[in-house]
């Protein structure tokens, strides 16, 4: 059988921009990447503190040192700069 499980997760980190006219994902700083364990790529679950709202999308580097947390594309509809959000990336094992 096979279940997900939480691998990485970046607790209630505050969304830093929105970017409606991007084509989708979600960019996070890359030291926040690495710290974590997220790869370029990687689907993650985002959950928004403030409205209960989630949200499944993809993960892009940004500038490294910036702190950048900004949801692109129709997922920025979700969310609003200042927003606290737990953003989980989860992983396959088989038991």
């Amino acid at each position: 059988m096979n279940i997900q499980v939480v691998k990485s997760k970046i607790h209630r980190v505050s969304v830093t921009q929105a970017d409606l006219n991007y084509v989708g994902s979600i960019t996070i700083d890359i030291a926040l990447m690495e710290a974590a364990n997220l790869i370029e790529g990687e689907k993650v679950q985002i959950v928004n503190v403030n409205n209960g709202e989630r949200i499944e999308t993809y993960v892009i580097p940004g500038d490294r040192g910036k702190g950048t947390i900004c949801l692109n594309g129709p997922a920025a509809r979700r969310v609003a700069v200042g927003d606290v959000v737990i953003i989980i990336g989860l992983s396959l094992i088989h038991i």
